[in-house]
């Protein structure tokens, strides 16, 4: 009868002729280039390498690529080398068959399984493929020759690079469930349809209003910008004493067109004030983040000037929370928490990370509200309301395939009770949150929700607002006129 030991031994003895294979391969080719490319490998300087290069290019895809890769590959060599080297204690390879010019000049002193250069170089490869494909063979390749280049210098044995691989590879599965890639919905715009109205080359009958000290002086900065290419145009700035939703309402009695420079708040005032006056909005990002000029692909500021250049413009939802008007999201609970969490943290050390994070951290830490919709109650630790509806499903709603279906998206966070906890927990890591019996989402064009446990505080697209223990919720569609990149 084979024993577990036998077999163990067994494995060793295959890993270790595989090992000698390779070491008595004699290869000018294998002397030259598995050092150097096991060099380049040492401390991620490759990966770091390509990481630039694909933010360097301007891409938005690309730039998510690096940051999704980075993120990755640090999330993995830290569990590599903090945890799996950890918990086993194999000795490195003994380099007396190793060709003397094959051997690496850096042999690493820390335990030899898993590899964490081919951990590293998995989980890279895997996550800059998730966003786009079209590198999945390139980066693979490259990947699997950084792990050939662990066995013929000598660094580790076969299995320990198969390991490494499998390390990586889970990892960058695991953010590819916490956080799905970026789809061609968000850079192709398939939400609208798009209409051309009056061109504005020079700016003429825009109102822009502008906070100059928004964002650390961004808002100064979009309007010198604005001010040179839509020289005509007619400009109010704000100032900390002003009442905004006043400012806006005068701005568009007298205007053709109604500009904001600003936070989405900011925005949510203006498209107030336009619908009210029946012109259309012009956008200019100058917040911090900006969700709802990204969303009509106006992200950047030469696209908002070009759109009223051309005078490209389409008509988008709005949706209301006790008759206050918001253009992205609301919430109540701890889901306001949460959001300023993972935006917080999504600059620094990813989106998937940040969103992990956030979500422990509101779960351990986040006030609980009592909810009855549609007839059943639910403990809820947050509440999720969005303006149309948002992908993906889970947690960490990210972006819209339309600002124009006519619905509300609503996500509650039921918490669990005693044995609840491990499925919940599961669910969030394993990224099937969707399907967890304390997670739900619903659509509606209309709904009443009633807060049981009391008056709790409202946010709408950031800004805190009023304390109320009845949410009246309804969506307007295509009821504001926006400009817009152009659609189909």
């Amino acid at each position: 009868m084979t024993t577990p030991r036998h077999r163990n031994d067994t494995l060793h003895e295959l890993d270790v002729a595989l090992f000698h294979a390779v070491a008595d391969t004699e290869s000018d080719t294998l002397d030259w280039t598995m050092p150097r490319l096991t060099g380049l490998a040492d401390h991620s300087k490759l990966w770091i390498g390509i990481a630039a290069l694909l933010a360097a290019t301007g891409s938005k895809r690309a730039r998510r690529a690096a940051v999704r890769g980075l993120t990755t590959l640090a999330a993995t060599s830290l569990i590599a080398n903090q945890v799996a080297k950890r918990l086993n204690g194999r000795a490195r390879p003994s380099l007396e068959q190793v060709p003397l010019p094959r051997i690496a000049r850096r042999m690493p002193a820390s335990t030899s399984f898993p590899s964490g250069h081919a951990a590293s170089a998995a989980a890279f490869a895997g996550a800059v493929a998730t966003e786009v494909p079209a590198l999945r063979v390139p980066l693979t390749a490259l990947a699997g020759l950084v792990g050939l280049s662990r066995v013929a210098t000598g660094a580790h044995y076969p299995s320990d690079v198969a390991a490494g691989f499998l390390l990586g590879a889970g990892v960058a599965a695991l953010g590819r469930r916490l956080m799905p890639p970026s789809t061609a919905s968000r850079d192709s715009d398939p939400h609208r349809t798009s209409e051309q109205v009056g061109p504005r080359p020079k700016g003429a009958g825009l109102t822009l209003v502008v906070n100059p000290a928004s964002h650390s002086g961004r808002g100064a900065e979009v309007l010198h910008e604005v001010r040179r290419r839509l020289p005509k145009l007619a400009v109010v700035e704000l100032d900390e004493h002003d009442d905004v939703a006043d400012v806006m309402r005068k701005a568009a009695a007298d205007a053709e067109v109604l500009g904001v420079a600003g936070g989405d708040g900011t925005v949510a005032a203006a498209a107030e004030a336009a619908m009210a006056a029946g012109i259309p909005l012009a956008v200019f990002p100058a917040g911090t983040f900006n969700h709802f000029a990204k969303a009509l692909g106006i992200g950047r500021l030469n696209r908002a000037v070009r759109a009223v250049r051309r005078g490209t413009v389409t008509t988008v939802d709005v949706a209301y929370l006790n008759d206050k008007l918001f253009l992205n999201t609301a919430s109540v609970g701890a889901y306001s928490d949460f959001v300023a969490a993972r935006e917080r943290l999504e600059r620094i050390i990813g989106k998937p990370l940040a969103a992990c994070y956030a979500a422990v951290r509101t779960l351990r830490e986040g006030s609980s509200v009592t909810l009855r919709v549609d007839g059943r109650s639910y403990r809820a630790s947050w509440v999720f309301l969005g303006n149309c509806r948002y992908q993906p499903s889970g947690f960490a709603p990210a972006f819209r395939d339309r600002l124009d279906d006519g619905l509300l998206d609503i996500r509650i966070l039921d918490l669990p009770r005693g044995r609840g906890w491990p499925s919940l927990l599961a669910a969030l890591a394993t990224g099937r949150l969707a399907t967890n019996r304390h997670y739900h989402e619903l659509t509606a064009s209309e709904l009443t929700v009633e807060v049981q446990s009391g008056p709790t505080e409202v946010t709408r697209d950031g800004e805190l607002g009023e304390a109320s223990e009845t949410l009246q919720l309804r969506a307007e569609r295509r009821a504001l006129t926006v400009y817009c990149a152009g659609g189909k």
